[in-house]
């Protein structure tokens, strides 16, 4: 599997998403600079986690607009896989690959804690590691994860099952309302979601930090164990 990993000026979580999928792959993935204007021969695109231009503006609102992501827009267009954690998933957003925003977190407060995930569509590349209602736990580190999108949107998303994951308890019960089941307060308790042709994927909690036993344990792997089953074959 060809990855290339973006990076933008204040990306900080490059190297971990380099780590988790080089451990599942083999292969050392490609880092490519915004202002680069090709992606080259890759497979998969990451957008990973940070603070890309300092979160001015909006978060992932200036990345949005890099010379990079001409090129990760017509990838996308022609089916390719893309993936976007965090800053990444918030840089999808704003350049409209996926819809829906993220906003300040409720209690207008940084997080920086484990939260548990339960996923809920397991037919794709990202999600069929697990089964639907399987609960893992992930690291998450944002300021503004509090995904928002219209009553349209947010029907569209229910309905065809792009709903990838949810924030729950460790028991998998979710509760919209409550703090220790849905840290940031998002709609529907959303923690991640896909496009259309269930491609792209975007998420604010970090799978690539439970990869490894050593450090801490290996909830995230299934996602990238998919990945390379699905772009290996």
């Amino acid at each position: 599997m060809k990855a290339g990993i973006v990076v933008f000026p204040g990306t900080n979580r490059e190297r971990d998403m380099g780590h988790a999928l080089k451990l599942v792959s083999g292969h050392t993935p490609k880092m490519i600079w915004h202002r680069e204007t090709s992606l080259g021969d890759v497979d998969l695109v990451v957008l990973p986690g940070g603070f890309s231009f300092g979160d001015y503006l909006r978060s992932g609102a200036m990345a949005a607009h890099s010379p990079i992501l001409r090129e990760v827009k017509a990838f996308a267009e022609k089916g390719g896989y893309v993936l976007g954690v965090c800053n990444g998933f918030q840089t999808l957003t704003e350049a409209h690959l996926l819809p829906g925003a993220l906003l300040r977190n409720a209690g207008l407060r940084f997080l920086s804690q484990d939260c548990h995930l339960k996923v809920e569509n397991s037919s794709s590349s990202y999600t069929h590691h697990w089964k639907k209602g399987d609960v893992f736990r992930a690291p998450l580190a944002h300021g503004d994860g509090n995904y928002t999108a219209s009553p349209d949107i947010l029907k569209k998303l229910e309905e065809e099952e792009r709903v990838a994951f949810r924030y729950c308890r460790s028991d998998g019960t979710i509760s919209h309302e409550d703090r220790a089941s849905n840290p940031n307060g998002s709609l529907n308790s959303i923690a991640g979601i896909l496009s259309e042709n269930r491609r792209v994927c975007g998420l604010m909690p970090h799978p690539e930090n439970l990869v490894d036993a050593e450090i801490g344990g290996v909830d995230g792997l299934p996602l990238f164990k998919g990945l390379v089953e699905a772009l290996v074959g």
